[in-house]
């Protein structure tokens, strides 16, 4: 039996778990664990500013590709602390990710040693399973059971907490017997299947929900082949955009609050029944429940039995990873395929495209300082359909998720139900850590921009290019539009007169000074007309340099995006409609 300190033995379970990257900042208390890292080999470590960048780069990197699951390390105390932040947006996301943190040696972790905090009871909320090893021959099983716990059931991430002399001790393991657990995903049954599509075909106006539990199941090419059988209408919601193309004749439009389409909302509230899957009916998509439900049948499938019922009671519910079902469902609708029982939904499949080439919004505007609308317009110009965007929070985010197009799954890499501004730069660097060769396009305000802009850094050092648009209007957007229904504009404005840049008026910061001072490249974009071709600069500068090139584009102050306050029938349009094709040129669809 191969003897080995508990740290190495850590360390090869890691790779054999098929782990090759790592984000994350050493210290004392992790050191030995650092040390196993460098001489094991097979893992190659980015170093972040910042260990709660390092553990959104560890989202961003496992939410690229499936089976990809991201690595954040970190020492004892504020390291952990500082990660529970990356935590709660995995866990809120079901995004598995695995934390490692140093900590004191177990003889003094209850006695107020130095950065000796009970992490393991600070992350145990947001995580599927948090834990303090203090014996040294257990670290093999905490692992694998880790690696277990994240693949099996709703994804989620987990925390192993390591005393600095748990990682020295040697214990006897053997890597090369080591396997995997197989993990465990509940699946549908084909009387459970059979008995959703008998109460589909009893619709006339049905629509399918699709969540982000399709994307992070890698079942979007099934979903898209059951709605092509069915001729149903597809809504994404935030976090399954992507599963199915904007292009797609079956793309119906995003519904809800904020991050919606006006034809996705129309269509939604036109519908009878509805099959949500891999989705759990958040609020910025549902709205007021009694809006949202009314006169409409349900079928919820989720893989988390804890989600069934959480927000409102379904008409009927299975219990099943989307993958699972989904092969089912498919499998079924051929059958009925072949015997002619399936319905034939292409008026109400029509109706629904009619809608998608009439209810626009207008993105076409020539002003100056520059309306956000036209950002987004000439993005869907410059960034083709390979493009994955991230973005976290903002309205940015929500102006962004109404305008840009998105054609593939995890091409819309969104913190969703956390939201936690500065999210997007190191999220967009594991992105593009993941996939090297993608075209990546973060996207932010100024302030979720600034939370973490010393991540910018890592992507200068580790040479990881992608592009960065900053719509920059110097206020709290989202928070400003929020506090009109309080009559007040209150401690959100962030305009100040820069004496060393007068040249920006009220906007404060020169973010370009920064970002360069960062070691990665900026332009500003002050006129309409220029924003496409700082774009196109933008890629060439990355590919050139390989470093994060910023494009900030100085916004109007005050806009209002779209959005509700209370149900999804009640939309406020701020601004004026589109009523020709070239008021909105980048549409899905030319406005008919």
């Amino acid at each position: 039996m191969a003897r080995m300190t508990a740290a190495r033995a850590a360390v090869e379970i890691l790779k054999r778990e098929g782990v090759d990257t790592a984000f994350g900042v050493p210290g004392a208390a992790i050191n030995p664990f650092y040390a196993a890292l460098r001489a094991a080999g097979g893992v190659e470590h980015t170093l972040a500013r910042h260990v709660e960048g390092a553990s959104h780069m560890a989202e961003g990197y496992t939410r690229t590709a499936p089976g990809n699951i991201g690595v954040c390390i970190g020492t004892s105390g504020p390291a952990g602390t500082d990660m529970i932040t990356g935590l709660y947006s995995a866990i809120g996301d079901s995004i598995p990710i695995l934390c490692i943190t140093g900590q004191a040696p177990t003889a003094v972790i209850h006695k107020e040693d130095f950065q000796a905090v009970d992490i393991a009871s600070i992350a145990a909320p947001v995580t599927k399973k948090a834990t303090t090893v203090l014996e040294a021959a257990q670290v093999p099983g905490v692992f694998q059971e880790a690696f277990h716990l994240m693949r099996s059931g709703r994804p989620g991430p987990v925390l192993i907490d390591l005393p600095l002399d748990v990682q020295q001790t040697e214990i006897e393991f053997d890597p090369d017997t080591y396997e995997p657990l197989v993990p465990h995903k509940p699946a549908a049954t084909r009387r459970q299947v059979g008995k959703a599509l008998d109460m589909l075909a009893a619709a006339e106006r049905p629509l399918l929900v699709a969540g982000g539990g399709i994307i992070n199941a890698d079942a979007s090419a099934l979903l898209v082949e059951f709605a092509e059988l069915t001729g149903i209408p597809v809504v994404p919601t935030l976090m399954g955009w992507g599963a199915i193309g904007d292009d797609h004749p079956l793309h119906a439009g995003m519904v809800g609050l904020q991050t919606s389409h006006r034809y996705g909302n129309a269509t939604f509230l036109e519908s009878d029944f509805v099959l949500g899957i891999g989705n759990r009916w958040a609020n910025r998509h549902t709205g007021a429940l009694q809006k949202y439900t009314e006169g409409r049948t349900f079928v919820h499938v989720d893989i988390d039995p804890t989600q069934i019922g959480k927000i409102f009671a379904p008409d009927y519910s299975i219990v099943s990873d989307a993958l699972a079902a989904l092969t089912l469902f498919v499998e079924a609708a051929r059958e009925r395929a072949t015997t002619g029982q399936l319905p034939d939904r292409s008026a109400w499949a029509a109706a629904a495209r009619e809608r998608k080439a009439t209810l626009q919004r207008r993105t076409h505007f020539d002003d100056v300082p520059l309306k956000p609308q036209r950002v987004y317009e000439e993005m869907n110009r410059a960034f083709g359909p390979e493009t994955r965007y991230i973005s976290t929070i903002g309205l940015s985010q929500i102006a962004g998720a109404q305008f840009l197009h998105v054609y593939r799954p995890r091409h819309w890499i969104n913190c969703g139900q956390a939201g936690p501004l500065g999210w997007t730069v190191p999220a967009a660097l594991g992105v593009a850590k993941a996939d090297p060769s993608a075209s990546v396009v973060a996207l932010s305000g100024d302030y979720d921009f600034q939370f973490m802009i010393e991540e910018l850094a890592v992507g200068a050092q580790h040479r990881i290019p992608y592009v960065h648009v900053l719509v920059n209007n110097s206020y709290l957007g989202l928070i400003r539009q929020a506090q009109r229904n309080f009559d007040m504009d209150f401690q959100v404005n962030l305009e100040f007169e820069n004496i060393n840049a007068p040249e920006l008026g009220a906007y404060g910061v020169d973010h370009v000074k920064v970002v360069e001072g960062l070691g990665c490249k900026a332009l500003r974009v002050t006129r309409p007309g220029d924003l496409l071709p700082a774009f196109e600069e933008a890629k060439k500068l990355a590919a050139e340099h390989r470093v994060p090139v910023v494009v900030e584009a100085i916004l109007e102050r005050v806009t209002n995006i779209s959005m509700s306050g209370s149900d999804i029938a009640s939309v406020n349009e701020f601004e004026d409609l589109a009523t020709t094709a070239s008021d909105a040129p980048t549409a899905a669809i030319p406005l008919a």
